[in-house]
């Protein structure tokens, strides 16, 4: 089920009076909206709920014995066998195609013949966020972090439909509290939430999807067939469509689930205007960035162990995130590419003899100009279907100049710009709309939102893409 469509407004018309009036009643409302989530998660392939079902099950039966274990090496094995569980899920669906034919290909070139089928298996949408959001929840009760809640608060955590199917990725302790204290409507920003819903829409809808269909796809799909000024403008109309695409399905997720009384962490914070790679995973996808924080890198060692460890940790936990993202080299070599800059900006910022000084304007402007190319050069392996389709997009990059580029419109050239430009925005922005938003009488506000949700649906193209991350 789509966020921008009328099956989920209909869906979410229903859900949210209904909600609210059971709010009161935790016993009513966890099992109710565990159910809407399920009918939620069932707009793609019913099959998946048992799925979804066993996760949550496995995952709540580990944490409640790691609790009553008598001793810490009995609790350090059930987590072991909890994360097991997951991992092999996560990894069956996922990855078993990937590591089959990765391994057919390894033996394959040393003149071996491995007899190990491929088999093509459906990926259930979602799978790696409800996965994390798992894991971090008996990692965290084997910690001592929290402990563990009952089924339905567990089950409504994990299946609650915001962000069940692409993020953002939500800590136990931050969304089990919530789920285990009634919340009051009257505390609802409902001005955030409608500005958050109606930012995502037009983020997603119009510059997104505008980019996909103008110029994106048709570069990527055959890049031999386009100029080298297409190409360079379609790497930036990707790095600009996924960050429009993600940050607006993050944005429908947080004012929806505002709506219903529940906040949910910031995943974006203007990522293109960051100053170096670090600065950026500080701003992208943020809730994934402290998760492979707290649960991959911290756990290798950290910044424990002297500069070769922390490099060595820095690089495995990009590579694991990179694979995270799908299953395939592509991904690996995105993932490289990021863990090598931070790597390099490690080592720069602790050389002999080096003093961090704060930077001049033209020097911040360089920085942030250096960053965006390194995370664009980045995106072209990220987007690529293979490497062989990357290595056209980087010669076509550097041969074809000169040639006509009828897809270098005005349009595409608006969109990026206002992809791009959304980051430079004064912050107090957004707050001053909303003030003066949450100021108009009810008829006005409700006229507002019908206005802007006529003119995203006018000025997006027929029909709306599935979000990006929803294969990951």
């Amino acid at each position: 089920m789509l966020f921008p469509t009328a099956t989920f407004a209909i869906f979410f018309a229903v859900v949210l009076p209904l909600s609210w009036a059971l709010m009161r009643h935790g016993a009513l409302w966890r099992p109710f909206v565990v159910a809407a989530s399920f009918v939620f998660y069932a707009g793609w392939d019913w099959r998946f709920c048992f799925l979804l079902a066993f996760s949550i099950l496995w995952n709540h039966v580990f944490a409640l014995g790691i609790e009553s274990a008598a001793s810490t090496p009995t609790r350090r094995r059930l987590l072991i066998a909890a994360l097991a569980g997951n991992l092999a899920l996560l990894g069956y669906f996922k990855y078993y195609g990937f590591f089959v034919s990765s391994a057919s290909n390894l033996f394959a070139s040393v003149g071996l013949d491995l007899p190990l089928e491929v088999r093509s298996i459906v990926l259930p949408v979602g799978i790696s966020f409800f996965t994390f959001m798992a894991i971090s929840y008996v990692v965290d009760v084997y910690r001592g972090d929290i402990a563990p809640t009952r089924l339905s608060t567990f089950a409504a955590y994990l299946s609650f439909f915001p962000h069940l199917v692409a993020g953002p990725i939500v800590r136990p302790g931050e969304l089990v509290p919530q789920m285990e204290t009634p919340r009051d409507p009257r505390y609802v920003d409902t001005s955030r939430a409608f500005f958050l819903i109606a930012t995502g829409l037009f983020m997603k809808v119009v510059i997104a999807n505008h980019l996909a269909v103008s110029i994106v796809d048709q570069v990527f799909g055959a890049p031999r067939l386009h100029s080298s000024p297409e190409v360079l403008v379609a790497t930036y109309a990707y790095a600009v469509q996924i960050y429009a695409d993600f940050f607006g399905y993050t944005s429908i997720a947080i004012g929806v689930a505002l709506l219903l009384g529940f906040t949910f962490p910031q995943n974006f914070d203007a990522p293109y205007a960051a100053t170096s790679i670090t600065d950026f995973w500080r701003r992208w996808h943020m809730t994934l960035s402290r998760w492979l924080r707290d649960y991959v890198y911290i756990p290798l060692g950290g910044n424990r162990g002297g500069r070769i460890f922390t490099y060595r940790n820095l690089m495995l936990t990009m590579l694991i995130g990179g694979l995270w993202h799908g299953a395939g080299w592509t991904f690996v070599a995105w993932g490289a590419i990021h863990g090598a800059a931070l790597v390099a900006e490690r080592w720069w910022r602790g050389r002999p003899g080096h003093v961090e000084r704060p930077p001049s304007a033209w020097r911040r402007a360089w920085h942030r100009l250096c960053t965006f190319h390194v995370v664009c050069f980045a995106w072209i392996f990220f987007r690529a279907d293979s490497f062989a389709d990357a290595r056209d997009v980087l010669w076509q990059l550097v041969s074809a100049w000169g040639e006509p580029s009828p897809l270098v419109t005005g349009g595409v050239l608006a969109a990026i710009a206002v992809g791009i430009g959304s980051q430079y925005l004064p912050r107090r922005l957004p707050l001053w709309v909303m003030a003066r938003f949450s100021a108009l009488p009810l008829p006005a506000q409700a006229a507002v939102l019908a206005l802007c949700l006529a003119a995203i649906h006018a000025m997006g193209p027929e029909g709306v893409a599935p979000f990006i991350y929803f294969q990951f």
